[in-house]
């Protein structure tokens, strides 16, 4: 079994793949100050719930945007899961053309993303990953990633609109059933979350018009992308496994360059 590790900057989401099907996944809290023992023994809980035995693992593939919680995530798959661990990074095949100005300023979690959704769908794409900051990634149908956008996550909007806004309420994000809202309450999030999809479906739109791309699909994927869909007209595909199964396949790709 593979077990597939995506660490995000608010969380991380793991898998266990058996050949093709995902078989389990989680969504816990991205700690940096979790040590290499702490994460073995809450890989081995996590196993234990869906009765899989960590020595059934038997590969394992890491994507990390969280520098200082990286090392220790290696040393857990080391000596907690007896394997070496792959990484994305440089060195590792992904069959991605990065049209970046620095190709290592992009992150690890947006070219995993690019190799799922050119593989499932195919291209040209452009794909929303709702975290803690929302990434707009193009990509090419000849497997070209050629950039994106990145804007703050709407919880970091709404963080910073309550703690700046002393007399305003803190607010549960959810699609209201009306734009005009009748109290503050309703306001804030009638502004938190149609302001919100109202700025993805207009950057999707000026994407599309910049590189002549009426036609390409927009996938979603993230932890909010099904709760912003909704209120979206933009989008095509909600995915919110997209990049467990990019990790799976540049493991598979890798694997088989080795044969």
């Amino acid at each position: 079994m593979l077990l597939v590790v995506d660490v995000g900057n608010t969380n991380a989401v793991l898998g266990i793949y058996n050949k093709k099907d995902l078989i389990a996944s989680w969504r816990v809290a991205t700690d940096v100050s979790k040590t290499e023992d702490e994460l073995g023994i809450l890989i081995n809980d996590l196993l234990h719930v869906k009765d899989i035995s960590p020595k059934d693992v038997t590969a394992t593939i890491i994507s990390s945007v969280v520098p200082p919680l990286t090392p220790n995530i290696v040393e857990m798959c080391r000596h907690y899961l007896d394997v070496e661990p792959l990484l994305i990074g440089p060195g590792l095949r992904t069959g991605l053309n990065i049209k970046y100005e620095n190709p290592k300023e992009v992150g690890a979690d947006r070219i995993v993303n690019a190799v799922a959704g050119l593989n499932l769908y195919g291209g040209p794409l452009i794909i929303v990953d709702f975290g803690t900051a929302t990434t707009f990634c193009a990509v090419s149908g000849d497997f070209e990633y050629l950039g994106g956008i990145i804007c703050p996550g709407i919880n970091i909007s709404a963080e910073a609109l309550f703690s700046r806004a002393s007399k305003l309420p803190k607010v549960e994000v959810v699609q209201p059933e009306r734009v005009i809202g009748k109290n503050t309450p309703a306001s804030i999030q009638s502004g938190l979350y149609y302001g919100y999809t109202s700025q993805v479906d207009g950057l999707v739109n000026k994407m599309k018009k910049e590189l002549a791309w009426q036609r390409a699909k927009v996938v979603f994927t993230g932890g909010l992308g099904g709760l912003l869909a909704s209120g979206c007209e933009s989008v095509d595909i909600v995915n919110p496994n997209l990049t467990l199964d990019g990790l799976r396949m540049i493991y598979e790709l890798n694997q088989n360059d080795k044969q």
